[in-house]
């Protein structure tokens, strides 16, 4: 065995490949896109040698960085050479790594879907090519002179990855974030047969799931170390309500599986020093946030009123994050001329129409935005009063921790990392100084109108308490650090258990 793999820490600090299928901001469709552009940054500010790997899609290789060719390699799937790309993210000088499969990446649009929305056909193919990639470069590549000591990989497009240096000698050691086990990159038998993985991976102990190829699966079953993007999520993930059938074998890997919460990136999202705002603002000048909220009111044609209740909305148009609840209640809402809704989402096309009909009918209280536009997120978040997140289930979210930083209220379901971020306004929190926002228990329209009321009586009947609710928010620290020494620490026990199994494979758990 190659002991060279397995020194803690390394002399320049630990060497870390964070595999993801997107990366801020380079290319984004979530949250995934944020952790794994800020993560491995936050390594860096640890002393770690952390370095980014992603498909060459068109839009991340045109803002890559001083890019250049470090050379081509033969991948099976790929009817040419597949080169790596070098070179590092716009504004860091993080060193990332993209893998330029033209056939697999070269398509203008969503990472993962056409422009009608539709996956892409071949998604088992072009995801199952960057794992092979990935577990290639993990081993090390000559023309690059580095070598990891672990493989971070992330949510289903990676999860092959681990599952094909099983039984590699002196591989590194291997470590698989769950950042939404809703998507598990599942497909046919056929398609197993098609793509040319070795047969040994199907079974129960392998990637198979109820007859079906799961990527997902091939993360959680292979790597050292398991985690998911918060506590309480990992904790529900381990029952049948939330498990999407993957509950049992989340509890049989016991130990190898636990929950990291999620950070921010403070640089960009920072009301004092946000440069895509109106009117910069912090605690000391809450006061300052209005301008924001007017100059939102003038962007999406609504009634401009400071003393208009002011909610808002960033995320997905799907069953998880709860838009149908919302839209439950804002015909209700909406009877008061001095409550508002700004909305940015994207998604299931009968959700945009019904938002679009909406606010049709009310014009002057509700601005809607289709697609993800990140300078207009920045505006929502620091020019809105309150902040409605009633996701079914959240893994960790992002959403409400900007919220917090801009002094906006979270309105939550008290679910996964929203739970563990968000401290309920309750009388006694609100004594002491301790609350930050809005937790409902049931993901109802009617638990999610009781949230809004509760805050709209706060808003409007205590406005020095409402202050210092948001100035709490705002002062709580959710930056990456913490959560990056987490992470040192499971690649520090990933490390340990990889050293005590040897070079060779362990053996799985079942399903």
């Amino acid at each position: 065995m190659d002991q060279s793999v397995h020194r803690y820490p390394s002399p320049d600090g630990l060497r870390v490949l964070l595999a993801s299928s997107e990366a801020h901001p380079l290319i984004k469709t979530g949250g995934l896109a944020d952790v794994a552009g800020s993560l491995p940054l936050a390594l860096r500010e640890l002393g770690q040698d952390a370095r980014l790997i992603l498909p060459a899609y068109p839009r991340a290789a045109r803002q890559l960085r001083e890019p250049r060719t470090l050379c081509e390699i033969k991948v099976p799937g790929a009817r040419t050479g597949v080169r790596i790309l070098g070179g590092s993210l716009p504004d860091h000088d993080l060193p990332v790594y993209l893998v330029d499969a033209p056939e697999h990446f070269a398509r203008e649009g969503n990472p993962y879907t056409d422009l009608s929305g539709r996956d892409w056909g071949d998604n088992a193919e072009r995801f199952l090519l960057f794992s092979r990639v990935v577990a290639q470069l993990a081993q090390g590549l000559p023309a690059l002179g580095w070598r990891p000591e672990v493989l971070h990989t992330n949510d289903w497009q990676t999860g092959l990855a681990p599952a094909l240096l099983q039984g590699v000698p002196g591989r590194p050691a291997t470590v698989f974030t769950i950042h939404n086990l809703a998507y598990q990159g599942l497909f046919d038998r056929a398609t197993f047969d098609r793509i040319g993985l070795p047969g040994s991976l199907w079974g129960m102990v392998g990637l198979e799931f109820h007859q079906r190829l799961s990527f997902i699966k091939g993360g959680i079953v292979f790597s050292d170390r398991v985690n998911t993007v918060s506590p309480t999520y990992a904790e529900e993930v381990r029952t049948p309500a939330h498990g999407c059938g993957l509950d049992g074998l989340l509890r049989q890997i016991g130990t190898r599986f636990s929950g990291i919460l999620n950070g921010i990136d403070y640089r960009d999202w920072d009301p004092a020093i946000d440069p895509l705002i109106l009117q910069p603002y912090d605690q000391g000048n809450f006061g300052l946030k209005a301008e924001n909220k007017l100059d939102l009111q003038r962007e999406f044609g609504l009634t401009r009123n400071e003393g208009a209740f002011l909610l808002g909305y960033v995320g997905r148009l799907v069953e998880q994050k709860g838009m149908d609840l919302i839209l439950g209640i804002l015909p209700g809402l909406l009877q008061d001329p001095d409550v508002q809704c700004v909305i940015q989402a994207s998604g299931e096309r009968p959700l945009e129409l019904a938002i679009q009909t909406l606010a049709a009918a009310h014009p002057r209280q509700v601005g809607v935005s289709f697609g993800y536009d990140e300078t207009r997120a920045h505006r929502i978040e620091a020019g809105c009063d309150a902040f409605m997140m009633p996701s079914r289930f959240e893994p960790c979210g992002l959403n409400q921790l900007y919220s917090l930083r801009y002094g906006t209220p979270p309105i939550v379901h008290r679910t996964g990392g929203l739970a563990d971020t968000v401290v309920h306004a309750s009388p006694a929190a609100l004594a002491d100084g301790q609350a930050t926002g809005f937790l409902f228990d049931a993901p109802t329209a009617d638990s999610l109108w009781q949230g809004v009321q509760q805050a709209l009586a706060l808003y409007r009947g205590n406005p020095e308490g409402w202050r210092r609710l948001a100035v709490t928010g705002m002062a709580r620290d959710f930056s990456w650090e913490a959560s990056a020494r987490s992470y040192l620490q499971l690649y520090a026990d990933a490390i340990a258990e990889r050293r005590l199994a040897g070079a060779q494979s362990t053996q799985p758990a079942a399903a």
